[in-house]
């Protein structure tokens, strides 16, 4: 197994270095496309944000942009087919491979426990650095700076309270999922039902942005009907855990990492060596290219008339042009930091190793390996704001999705068109590994949580055999699959970025407090599960509901508006407007008439809340609520089963032994 992924990794990587030392040729066009929906920073597009084309060269001849936006990307579809087929029927040996093994509950669930500390790092990374982080992330740094940056570290520093406070203790207590943990010393039905709903809610949330991402993608680069791109994921990702299990899923998550790292990787340098591998020069490429000061002064500040002595490249490097409020800054933070150690999936993690050194050891070498990915996506995001240019990038997506495959394209396509083909081709097929392997993860948290939970423990009271257990798990991730396929189409048209904000809110709010009261507080008990675990839910999901994440079409309008009365107040006072200018107050106007007066699903003209993330709000309420709960309802059976718990937290007594794989 170890032998296939390192030969598929090489494989690739070497294919794209052969190609890169061919002779340069001209370079290749620039690609785009329009939005991939599956990434929580399509949140980021103004709704005022125009696909103007870059305006000037940029000072520095390294940050040359060309002088037209691109308007449409376009994979090679022979290389990108066969990317494909590779990275396929690697996953698929996997699959067959797998199924061999997968015999018993334990299998199924947490791959008997036979997963190194090392593999579970990379399975980890590999379920964490969904397609949301690689697209949506360097994204949002090519338009906005800093403040992209601020999303890496938020991700990256969650991992700090998952390596303290969950990972050794939930792999001692647990078994399989979340409601192993909360039922052990509490009313075993009532929380196993609340915490399989809240599993299945967050796993829903994630999936179906991750799934409508994946139609998009599969549709604006290789011209595949949105509908039959959904099916074959979605038949992929039903094949993968029905036959394989936890054990296929670790395995297509360590080959998708290590596909992700080597892409990432390979396109950083080439675009340090635009910068002469200088980091100074590197930003001072930033600051000196008049697209990004064009771009900051009217796309993001919207200063119609030019500020003078203000430096608007400079800004680009400083915080506050995406998250302006400092509050919602912090709840942001919250909600990424302490929303990680309560998602289901990663949760379900710690169970596939077989000591707590072992779940220790997976998170810190999947620290590092996220560090390390979260530093190049930096370097992709400033490197599209330098060399795509955020004009361009915003020509294809307002939320900045395409920047990192648009970047791919331009950096190949300066040493060779071939190259740039060849490297589109390469994070494509990288993206839709990274899809399918995310997907697997949450299909598979889901199904374990209704079929462990509910049937087997609920319904069947714990009494069935591990035929029938292996059977219901397999039955319910086929239902979770078709189910997640059926989502994907229906949202094909919706704004799906608020359900990524929606399920790291759920998972902070409603699942972090219970498991961390269960583990470390003596009196914690039933009423304390279900009431944190309600009350967290809902307020988080309503928050967001009436948060800035939703579309507010009299917003819009608003800000059309605004836009078009600068400029005509700009021609008012004599000045001469420009053609673009013109097209501007045409499209502002156009805008205007068509959101104005419109609501957003809740029926509201304007957001409730100004947070787009609601953590600071939502995750002392779900703490409040579950000690209040667990107050009002004192149970003496639960503190007594404290200390069981306890020393099986701390020791591991009582875990299953690993079986060898």
């Amino acid at each position: 197994m170890k032998k296939l992924f390192a030969a598929l990794t090489l494989a690739l990587s070497l294919g794209t270095l052969a190609y890169a030392a061919e002779p340069a040729k001209a370079p290749a066009a620039s690609p785009a496309a329009p939005a991939v929906a599956a990434s929580a920073t399509t949140q980021a597009a103004p709704a005022a944000a125009t696909a103007a084309s870059p305006t000037a060269a940029p000072v520095a001849a390294k940050a040359a942009a060309p002088v037209e936006a691109p308007k449409k990307i376009k994979a090679n579809k022979t290389i990108t087919i066969g990317m494909f087929g590779m990275i396929i029927a690697a996953t698929m040996c996997v699959v067959v491979w797998a199924a061999k093994k997968t015999k018993t509950a334990a299998d199924f669930y947490a791959a008997g426990g036979g997963i190194t500390g090392t593999q579970n790092g990379w399975a980890i990374a590999g379920d964490y650095m969904s397609a949301a982080s690689f697209l949506g992330i360097s994204g949002l740094i090519s338009l906005y700076g800093y403040d992209g940056f601020m999303y890496s570290v938020g991700w990256l520093v969650a991992y700090i309270t998952v390596l303290l406070i969950v990972a050794e203790p939930c792999r001692n207590a647990g078994k399989y999922t979340l409601g192993d943990i909360l039922s052990f010393r509490t009313d075993p039905k009532p929380v196993r039902a609340i915490a399989a709903i809240s599993t299945v809610a967050v796993s829903t949330f994630y999936l179906t942005a991750q799934m409508v991402g994946a139609g998009k993608l599969m549709q604006l680069l290789l011209e595949i009907p949105y509908k039959t791109a959904i099916i074959g994921v979605g038949c992929l990702m039903v094949i993968y855990v029905v036959f394989g299990g936890m054990t296929a899923t670790t395995w297509v998550q360590i080959i998708k990492a290590g596909l992700l790292m080597s892409g990432a990787f390979l396109l950083s340098i080439l675009v340090m060596l635009k910068s002469g591998m200088n980091p100074l020069q590197f930003f001072h490429d930033i600051v000196s290219s008049t697209n990004i000061q064009d771009h900051v002064q009217i796309n993001v500040l919207k200063d119609v008339v030019k500020k003078e002595g203000f430096d608007y490249g400079q800004r680009f490097l400083e915080p506050g042009l995406f998250l302006k409020n400092p509050l919602d800054q912090i709840s942001l933070g919250m909600a990424l930091v302490l929303g990680t150690a309560g998602m289901p999936h990663i949760l379900m993690r710690f169970f596939t190793v077989p000591t707590a050194q072992a779940a220790r050891k997976s998170v810190v070498i999947a620290m590092f390996i996220i560090g390390l990915f979260y530093i190049l996506t930096t370097l992709l995001g400033f490197g599209a704001a330098i060399h795509v240019t955020p004009q361009g990038v915003m020509a294809v997506d307002k939320g900045g999705n395409m920047a990192a495959m648009m970047l791919a394209q331009k950096m190949g396509g300066d040493i060779a068109p071939v190259v740039g083909d060849l490297f589109l081709a390469f994070l494509c097929a990288v993206a839709f590994a990274t899809i399918l392997a995310v997907v697997s993860g949450l299909v598979l948290a889901a199904s374990a949580a209704i079929a462990h939970d509910i049937y087997v423990n609920v319904i069947k009271d714990g009494h069935a055999d591990q035929h029938e257990q292996v059977r219901a798990a397999r039955i319910t991730s086929l239902c979770v699959g078709a189910v997640a396929i059926v989502i994907g189409i229906a949202a094909e048209k919706q704004n799906v970025a608020h359900l990524v904000a929606l399920a790291f809110a759920v998972a902070s709010s409603g699942n972090l407090p219970v498991v961390v009261l269960t583990l470390f507080w003596r009196k914690f008990n039933t009423a304390g599960v279900i009431s944190g675990l309600l009350v967290g839910t809902i307020a988080a999901i309503g928050l967001v509901m009436v948060s800035p994440n939703m579309t507010y079409p009299s917003k819009v309008a608003a800000d059309a508006k605004k836009v078009y009365t600068a400029l005509e107040k700009k021609a008012a006072e004599g000045k001469v407007l420009t053609e673009k200018d013109l097209k501007t107050i045409a499209d502002k106007k156009a805008e205007e008439a068509k959101n104005l007066g419109g609501t957003s699903i809740m029926g509201l003209d304007k957001p409730l809340i100004d947070l787009k993330n609601p953590g600071i709000i939502s995750i002392p309420l779900g703490f409040i609520a579950a000690i209040l709960g667990c107050l009002a309802f004192p149970s003496r059976r639960s503190e007594e089963m404290f200390d069981e718990l306890y020393v099986r937290q701390n020791t591991g007594i009582g875990m299953a032994k690993a079986v060898e794989h």
